[in-house]
């Protein structure tokens, strides 16, 4: 069963008018109407590829800008979704989530001029001195400490283990403390989670579609999805680049529609 997550308060619907009226009005004259959304349709993208994605380095909160591959993926997913009228875009404050929310918002029909609301609760996981190493020696480290097979922990891997065998062999590594520590999976989930319930609460008291586009990270939105439902499970290979996950939320309840899906990318390379 999937969780159903609550947002603090109740938020009601209001509608506005504005009508021409009184004996001055011009025949014809049309009323038109702002209303807020009673749902919400939520567009969690991935980043593009970066020059840390290319060169297998670990890259939580550390950051690299896009690869010209990296750009072209992510402008082909903004053309697969430049239809999607957003009335809201975020992304997390890393570089990389900003680049590609900026670029899919820049092949958007409606929303190209859309501001873009970065929050820091949308980073990636914070691996701590395991930042800019090698993901295979993260690995390897996770795999001996647990005492299993590289090959093992890799196939068995969830991101609340992920996250916790992170956090514990980082622990007393930075004895100078020159680096933030790497966060245990509560801590990640609390500021995701929070952060998705801020981001509800305001975009149902803002006038708009419903539509709403947020670019975070691989291992952060697959956190925030094993949180929010029971059944999820991560793809074989994790959500690529550019993929888009779309969570529905309304009266109270979060309801996921799709997981890594390709298609936009896919459309937007036809054009």
């Amino acid at each position: 069963m999937k969780k159903m997550f609550k947002v603090i308060g109740v938020l009601g619907l209001s509608l506005l008018f504005a009508t021409g009226c009184g004996n001055q009005a011009e025949e014809g004259e049309k009323t038109t109407t702002a209303e807020k959304p009673e749902e919400l349709t939520i567009y969690v993208v991935r980043h593009g590829k970066t020059m840390l994605n290319t060169t297998d380095r670990v890259q939580g909160w550390s950051d690299a800008v896009l690869t010209p591959a990296g750009e072209e993926v992510v402008t082909a997913a903004g053309i697969g979704l430049k239809d999607v009228d957003f009335q809201s875009a975020y992304s997390s404050d890393s570089g990389r989530a900003m680049q590609t929310a900026k670029m899919i918002l820049a092949e958007n029909a409606t929303a190209s001029e859309l501001p873009l609301n970065a929050d820091e609760r949308f980073r990636e996981f914070n691996f701590g001195t395991y930042e800019g190493d090698l993901n295979h020696t993260m690995w390897q480290d996770i795999a001996d400490d647990q005492g299993v097979t590289l090959e093992e922990f890799m196939k068995n891997m969830t991101p609340e283990s992920f996250a916790d065998s992170v956090a514990k062999l980082d622990e007393g590594r930075d004895e100078e403390g020159l680096n933030w520590p790497a966060e245990d999976y509560e801590t990640i989930t609390a500021r995701l989670t929070a952060g998705l319930d801020d981001l509800v609460k305001k975009e149902l008291d803002t006038e708009g579609s419903g539509n709403v586009l947020v670019v975070s990270h691989g291992l952060s939105i697959s956190a925030l999805l094993d949180t929010l439902f029971d059944d999820f499970e991560i793809p074989e290979g994790g959500l690529k680049n550019a993929s888009v996950c779309t969570i529905v939320y309304k009266d109270g309840s979060y309801t996921l529609d799709k997981v890594n899906d390709l298609s936009y990318i896919e459309k937007g390379q036809e054009k």
